[in-house]
C-alpha cells in the first residue's frame, strides 16, 4: 500500500552558487557519511559531476520528506537520509538514527529515482507500507 509520494526539481546552477559562496560546508551538513565521500570523489575528479551529485541528493532528500509527510522536521534531518547506489547503480534510501526508527515502527519503505540534465536534478520517492495495519 502507498504511504506517499514526493518530488522534487533542484535547480544545479543553486547548487554551485551554494557551493561557490559556502565551499564544502553546505555539502557536509546536507549529505551523510557515504554521500559526501562519493561527492568529495566526484568533486576531485570533475567539478561539475560533483556539484550535480549534490543537486541530485538534495532533490531526493526533499522528494523522500515529502513522501513520508514530514517535511524538513524531526525526526527527518538531512544526514539521517542517504541516497545510496547498489553496485547495479539503483539509488536506495539508507536512513539512520531517529528517522530510521520512526519509518521502521512504520512499516515504510522506500522506492527512489534521480536524474540529471543540463540544469535540472529531479527525484521522486514512493513511501510503501510493507505490511498492513
Amino acid at each position: 500500500m502507498i504511504y506517499g509520494i514526493g518530488t522534487d526539481v533542484c535547480s544545479i546552477a543553486r547548487m554551485g552558487a551554494a557551493v561557490q559562496r559556502n565551499g564544502d560546508r553546505f555539502a557536509q551538513r546536507v549529505l551523510g557519511d557515504g554521500e559526501l565521500a562519493e561527492y568529495e570523489r566526484r568533486m576531485a575528479k570533475v567539478r561539475q559531476r560533483g556539484i550535480n551529485y549534490l543537486a541530485t541528493r538534495f532533490a531526493a532528500k526533499e522528494a523522500f520528506s515529502k513522501s513520508i509527510g514530514l517535511g524538513i522536521h524531526s525526526p527527518m534531518r538531512w544526514r539521517d537520509c542517504e541516497i545510496l547506489k547498489l553496485p547495479s547503480g539503483q539509488p536506495v534510501i539508507v536512513l539512520h538514527d531517529a528517522l530510521k526508527d520512526w519509518c521502521e515502527a512504520r512499516s515504510l519503505r522506500f522506492l527512489v529515482s534521480v536524474s540529471d540534465e543540463a540544469d535540472t536534478a529531479l527525484a521522486m520517492v514512493v513511501a510503501e507500507v510493507t505490511r498492513p495495519d
